[in-house]
């Protein structure tokens, strides 16, 4: 059986990050949890066409191949760095350019990094009305993650590695038995 997609996607546009180092470790527990084939990008992965798109179609090559990418995987990992109380201003750029449509029904984990606790609510008040808006089933458990979880951008925190294996755990649901069989193989 073939190996399900999963995409992370990070609006960060510097590296290296805490946000990527975030994705990464969902992604990478997700992957041995359950055979999934990470594939994980970020705004920088988009390349400079996206600051002067007004619709997908004014991505360059390279950006379009992001979306597409979020758009075929079969599970997304979403992380963004907090800006003021929010996430990237480039990384809702992107959002906007994917059709609403595009992620109904699909199976998504929310995570975030900031300074400290005060932004710890930009996953319930913004992103997930975001992806809310998309029909998207975002996973109840979501990941935030403060400066002091991180070292030398590396996840180090054990509450927060509790809270990414339980957001991978409620991932399972959206996985046939077949498919974690092959995975526990």
């Amino acid at each position: 059986m073939a190996r399900g997609n999963l995409v992370g996607f990070v609006g960060n546009f510097s590296r290296p990050s805490k946000s990527f180092a975030l994705v990464e470790a969902v992604a990478n527990l997700a992957e041995e949890r359950y055979g999934l084939a990470p594939r994980l990008h970020d705004l920088i992965s988009v390349g400079p066409s996206l600051g002067n798109a007004r619709s997908y179609k004014d991505l360059d090559e390279t950006g379009r191949q992001v979306v597409q990418d979020i758009i075929a995987a079969d599970a997304l990992i979403i992380g963004t760095p907090t800006y003021k109380g929010s996430y990237t201003g480039l990384f809702k750029h992107l959002i906007d350019l994917i059709d609403p449509l595009a992620l109904q029904g699909k199976p998504v984990i929310l995570t975030a990094t900031g300074g400290g606790e005060r932004h710890a609510l930009i996953v319930e008040h913004q992103l997930r009305p975001l992806f809310g808006f998309f029909m998207a089933h975002t996973l109840p458990s979501a990941v935030y993650a403060a400066d002091r979880d991180f070292t030398d951008y590396r996840l180090v925190s054990d509450p927060i590695r509790s809270r990414v294996e339980q957001a991978v755990a409620e991932l399972g649901a959206f996985f046939s038995s077949a498919r974690l069989a092959v995975a526990a193989e």
